[in-house]
């Protein structure tokens, strides 16, 4: 609404709404607990320089973080609303674990950052992050397991594959230093694909191939087998990361896990240092991840080997739909005017919540449509869709009669 008291951005969560994000939280939940990962949360307000003196976060990212001065005396430090999830789970580790160790943790939580107009500035995520020396292994785990997680919401994502070492590699070669790579990339997801043939021109015996090979998407290993055949001579910085991404690939063709590799498909591509991962569901990205074996070390750890995804909720949400099945609500009634229904009412109540069915007590203007119960003194009338009242003097012989009526 144009006149909403809401700050612009924000976004008030109604009930149905509620009910999916729910849904996605415990499918979510369930699988990571199912694959032996440990939930985390990191603080909503973090120091500012954990996202800028180590130049963890973009530049575009810094630009749209909400930063203020926490008063501590007569010193104040900037802190931040967090902006990414990542970089504090990165921080969480540093400072609680051995370095090297292997942990598997997984949030839901919220990231806050400015956007222009009404565009969401707080979105939820649901995340994993696979810490430790298991490379490729983690980052096939990851995949898998965002799959999953999604599958249980009866949806079927597809997986684009990437490596922002290839762009780099290219670009590199091309002779340009890194401000001007991540502008030049900024352009070519922009759509401008003729800066690549601006970046060929500059490389001795990459010829055409670059913009046709980096603008198309194709299937696993074959693609790149052909992407490092065109390229590799000329491009010799390319091999690594085409070797990191054929290790992902390869073995998720051997589980039956289809993909597709995407060389031009992650933004602010500093932040990653092996394969990414985009999550789709009919052409709409839902989530995506990556290898990010540095950013330990740039939060005040040691480095160690690293991987993770998150799943943007608001979005899934969006697709799934309101199919969440609930029980039916029966409606308890207290007769009007006595309070002796009342007590009777309540009293029913927990009778129901015991036996874990669903009701809700009826305010004076509340209507049913399903099941209804008026309560009085003198005991208990329940009325079924199609069926004669019935009258009955203890609420556990209501809770056996909408038992037997399969409720």
């Amino acid at each position: 609404m144009s006149d909403s008291m809401r700050p612009p951005g924000m976004r008030d969560w109604l009930p149905a709404e509620m009910a999916r994000f729910r849904r996605i939280e415990h499918a979510f939940r369930d699988v990571c607990l199912g694959w032996g990962y440990d939930e985390v949360r990191t603080p909503t307000i973090e120091h500012l320089h954990l996202f800028t003196s180590a130049g963890t976060l973009s530049p575009q990212m810094l630009g749209r973080v909400y930063s203020f001065l926490d008063w501590d005396g007569w010193t104040g430090e900037r802190v931040v609303l967090r902006p990414d999830s990542t970089i504090p789970v990165a921080r969480l580790y540093a400072e609680n674990e051995t370095p090297g160790a292997v942990r598997k943790l997984f949030y839901v939580q919220n990231v806050l950052r400015f956007a222009q107009g009404d565009e969401s500035r707080e979105d939820w995520q649901c995340g994993v992050e696979l810490i430790g020396d298991t490379q490729p292994m983690g980052d096939i785990e990851l995949v898998l397991i965002a799959g999953e997680a999604v599958q249980r919401l009866g949806l079927d994502a597809t997986v684009k594959l990437s490596a922002p070492g290839i762009l780099r590699a290219v670009l590199s070669r091309a002779g340009y230093d890194l401000p001007e790579q991540l502008a030049l990339y900024d352009r070519i997801l922009e759509g401008e694909l003729s800066v690549l043939d601006e970046v060929a021109g500059r490389i001795s015996g990459a010829g055409a191939s670059v913009r046709s090979l980096l603008s198309m998407e194709g299937d696993g290993v074959a693609y790149l087998d052909n992407l490092l055949s065109a390229l590799g001579s000329a491009v010799p910085g390319i091999e690594r990361a085409v070797a990191d991404l054929r290790a992902v690939s390869e073995t998720l063709a051997e589980v039956g896990r289809k993909h597709t590799i995407a060389p031009l498909l992650v933004r602010n591509f500093e932040y990653y240092t092996g394969p990414v991962f985009h999550f789709y569901v009919d052409g709409v990205k839902v989530g995506g991840g990556g290898r990010y074996d540095a950013l330990l070390g740039l939060v005040g750890g040691t480095d160690v080997p690293a991987s993770g995804f998150a799943l943007e909720m608001e979005v899934i949400a969006s697709v799934i739909g309101d199919s969440v099945e609930q029980g039916t609500a029966v409606l308890i009634r207290p007769e009007a005017g006595e309070r002796a229904a009342m007590a009777a009412a309540f009293s029913l109540a927990s009778e129901l919540r015991s036996a874990g069915l669903t009701f809700r007590i009826a305010g004076k203007a509340e209507s049913g449509g399903g099941p209804e119960i008026v309560a009085s003194a003198a005991g208990f009338t329940l009325r079924l869709n199609g069926s004669a009242p019935k009258h009955l003097a203890r609420p556990a012989d209501v809770v056996s009669a909408l038992s037997d009526a399969g409720l």
